[in-house]
């Protein structure tokens, strides 16, 4: 695309500014408004009107970077009310479990709408069960600020508990984060159809272990835990060798397929 037909920055839009150390600010554009940082001020009519990957100055001559922000990006500034599943582990949860568009799918809980916001983007319709009524609507507000409004008509977030039964079915995929996996694979049995998949996110091998107990006493095959490690590298000329520091442990993930009982 040419940058005669790219769009520009409008008002009321949300962008990332990004500065010369990389640090991350989450901006929404507004007539007369400003930007304000340590580094100084950059005016929002600076801003509006231009195109994506343009540089803008402060007084002081900090340079900023425009763009459109990506999911890694919404995910790790979004307004927050439970502990978010990091980027590191959404795309594993896709691949593991073969999200795909039209999929119904059942998730609990719906925490601050990270995985909700994974799974909608690839045009699943997802359902959600969560027991905090201010989780559910900062996780509907989170997917509507980042997918617009149309994803909620796909976003279904039921106020239930998903350790009870349930009489939801057809569900062709479930993904779960929550404390205890186990007490939902029961009702998962008769929900998820013959051949779906199961994918649980933990932070502890307790909680594995309990989850892998009870997936091997029932109808489930394919059943594997993974845990995804994230080391970045440092490039400079010559000098080429692993970052110091590194996201390790966040969660392990199990996925299992439902199989003739």
């Amino acid at each position: 695309m040419s940058a005669d037909h790219q769009p520009e920055f409008a008002s009321e839009e949300r962008i990332v500014l990004i500065d010369s150390k990389q640090r991350r600010y989450l901006v929404t554009l507004e007539v007369g408004g400003e930007f304000h940082s340590h580094a100084g001020v950059i005016s929002h009519d600076q801003i509006i009107g231009s195109l994506e990957g343009s540089q803008y100055r402060t007084a002081s001559n900090a340079r900023f970077l425009g763009l459109r922000p990506t999911l890694n990006d919404h995910v790790l500034k979004m307004p927050r009310g439970a502990q978010v599943i990091y980027p590191k582990d959404l795309g594993p949860i896709l691949v593991l479990a073969d999200i795909a568009p039209n999929q119904q799918v059942f998730e609990s809980g719906v925490g601050s709408g990270a995985l909700s916001t994974a799974l909608l983007r690839t045009g699943a319709r997802v359902t959600g069960y969560e027991i905090r009524e201010d989780f559910a609507q900062n996780a509907k507000s989170n997917v509507e600020e980042f997918l617009g409004s149309e994803a909620l008509e796909r976003y279904n977030v039921k106020m239930r508990d998903a350790y009870e039964p349930h009489d939801d079915e057809g569900f062709d995929r479930a993904v779960l984060d929550l404390p205890e996996p186990w007490q939902v694979v029961p009702h998962l049995e008769s929900s998820l159809r013959r051949g779906g998949i199961l994918v649980a996110y933990n932070p502890s091998v307790i909680q594995v272990q309990n989850l892998r107990r009870r997936l091997s006493d029932g109808p489930w095959a394919m059943i594997e835990t993974v845990e995804v490690l994230n080391r970045t590298w440092h490039v400079e000329g010559n000098s080429v060798r692993p970052d110091h520091r590194m996201v390790a442990h966040t969660g392990f993930l199990t996925h299992a397929r439902l199989i003739e009982s």
